[in-house]
């Protein structure tokens, strides 16, 4: 039966892919197993702790289509299901610089990165360890980006924004930006 759900889901994203922003979910109480669960700004609460965050996979610049990718997405969430359960709903500064697919930067020209994905300008993001495959971190003045790769320098505070061009990245250097968990 739960390989008929999953077929049918994934199907019907093929069909029907979901398109547009990606949309704040209504602030909601639900009381499950006498716990009182509380969704606020696409962060699950209880007793007003953040214990989740709600995934989803569209974002401002891109929306994530492909079965190919939806599965991927889905599979990485399941595997680091314990770091959803850590991303704060707070604003916080990153150490933002730029990277490209080059095979002197990545190592390998195919423009794969470690989810899976292929890179897209103004969506993919290297992130630290810390964050899951497909968290969406909304950068102030660059929009929404998704965390969908990692590299050896990328930890505590610093990411890797994907741009096409060497000489973008480069003009991009290293910047302190203000980001935030949205989802």
């Amino acid at each position: 039966m739960r390989k008929f759900s999953i077929s049918a889901i994934l199907l019907f994203a093929v069909l029907f892919p979901i398109t547009g922003k990606a949309q704040e979910v209504e602030n909601t109480k639900t009381e499950i197993n006498s716990k009182l669960l509380e969704v606020k700004e696409n962060f699950i609460y209880t007793n007003n702790v953040p214990v989740a965050c709600k995934f989803n996979l569209n974002t401002e610049s891109e929306t994530i289509t492909s079965t190919r990718d939806l599965i991927l997405l889905k599979r990485w969430k399941n595997r680091q299901n314990y770091l959803w359960k850590n991303l704060s709903p707070k604003k916080f500064v990153i150490n933002a610089s730029a990277y490209t697919a080059a095979a002197d930067e990545c190592g390998k020209s195919d423009g794969i990165t470690a989810s899976g994905l292929k890179v897209k300008e103004k969506r993919t993001l290297a992130c630290p360890p810390s964050y899951p495959f497909g968290a969406k971190i909304k950068i102030e003045g660059y929009g929404i980006y998704t965390c969908e790769d990692r590299g050896g320098a990328i930890k505590g505070n610093k990411f890797d924004i994907y741009m096409k061009t060497k000489s973008e990245a480069f003009a991009f250097g290293r910047r302190h930006l203000t980001a935030e968990i949205v989802l």
